[in-house]
């Protein structure tokens, strides 16, 4: 435990982070199964409906700097290519 005020306040807000980041993170995990079910269902235009979406999560994510820009990116491209392959 610390022992400083200021750790202490610091040990606070870490945690309300940690929450807050927790959250944003199972948003992009959701936005990402229902992007994989719509491909895998073969349904091009729910699949596009899914990665606008997903695309969207991805850059709110990156944006507040849950994920790094680059990984956004990434995973923004691999999607996009999933979709292409699909139509």
């Amino acid at each position: 435990m610390p022992n400083l005020k200021s750790a202490k306040k610091r040990m606070r807000q870490n945690e309300v982070r940690r929450e807050q980041n927790l959250q944003v993170r199972t948003r992009v995990k959701s936005a990402r199964r229902a992007m994989i079910e719509a491909l895998s269902a073969g349904d091009a235009e729910q699949g596009e409906v899914a990665l606008r979406s997903y695309h969207s999560v991805l850059d709110k994510a990156a944006k507040k700097g849950v994920i790094a820009k680059n990984t956004a990116i990434r995973r923004k491209t691999n999607a996009s290519n999933q979709l292409r392959k699909l139509a």
